[in-house]
């Protein structure tokens, strides 16, 4: 599992990995806070649901994309700036469409006004992003987190390890005023073997993020982004009440960039390839912080 930093004004920002994805380290639980509601003995099991309750729910798999076909999978052509109101991606991987939707529909939550633009979560589609994902992962910055370093085959792996599973984790591009600029995982964080290492409840959901190109790091964007993406979660996902990330907690910048965000600092976690400050955003306190 790569580490799961994010960083608003520091760069790349790589939350911890989902499932199969970036496996999560087996390790002690962490010691949350005063402000944590710990429930000793309460462990989340990594589930997965069964065949039957998937094919009941498989008319909530988000609508298909209307646009015809993508764009040649070239970093020129492959992101042409996107409105407000274009119509969301269909899922990129065969069968996607028969599975249940354990996100609320991410590819239909729409733009969002931010501070520093007009911010909207994409679904990641293989033959059109992979070179701009894979280009941001080969950062030297991004790769000491990530662990993705490599050729595009490797990047496209990590992806398919997602679009491929039962949806409880969707790569997104992130577009800022129609330009993509960020990569996002936003995960249910209730079903990852995370939960393992925390307090989890029911949807709790996660989030990874790295901000792609140098230009757009160290002048606040993170931030506002990470803000921007939680207050998203809880606007379009009613039964959540709750954010998560873990940054590393050596990684200041990090952990400033959750706290400017409206985070809180509930615990730290032994994970097996760092020791994380788990952060989470309250829906009861998003007013307040």
């Amino acid at each position: 599992m790569p580490p799961t930093d994010a960083s608003a004004d520091a760069g790349p920002v790589p939350v911890h990995p989902v499932h199969p994805v970036h496996p999560v380290h087996p390790g002690r639980s962490g010691h949350p806070g005063p402000a944590e509601d710990v429930r000793d003995g309460e462990d989340t099991l990594d589930l997965r649901l069964p065949s039957e309750l998937r094919a009941l729910f498989a008319g909530q798999a988000p609508d298909a994309d209307i646009g015809g076909t993508a764009a040649p999978a070239t970093e020129t052509l492959a992101h042409p700036p996107i409105g407000p109101f274009d119509a969301p991606d269909a899922p990129d991987t065969p069968g996607a469409l028969d599975t249940v939707d354990l996100l609320d529909q991410v590819g239909t939550w729409g733009p969002t006004r931010t501070p520093v633009g007009l911010f909207r979560l994409q679904p990641v589609r293989i033959e059109r992003d992979l070179p701009v994902i894979s280009r941001w992962m080969n950062d030297p910055a991004v790769a000491a987190f990530w662990q993705l370093a490599g050729s595009l085959t490797q990047t496209e792996d990590h992806l398919r390890a997602q679009l491929a599973g039962d949806g409880r984790s969707v790569p997104c591009l992130g577009l800022l005023d129609g330009t993509p600029m960020s990569y996002w995982e936003i995960y249910r964080a209730d079903l990852d073997p995370l939960a393992r290492h925390y307090p989890a409840r029911p949807h709790d959901t996660g989030i990874h993020l790295l901000i792609g190109d140098v230009a757009d790091r160290r002048r606040g964007l993170g931030s506002a982004l990470l803000r921007a993406v939680a207050d998203l979660v809880l606007d379009r996902r009613p039964a959540c009440a709750r954010v998560v990330a873990e940054p590393d907690l050596h990684n200041t910048p990090s952990v400033a960039a959750f706290l400017n965000a409206g985070y809180r600092y509930a615990a730290e976690v032994d994970l097996p390839a760092k020791r994380a400050a788990l952060m989470i955003r309250d829906r009861s306190l998003r007013h307040l912080m």
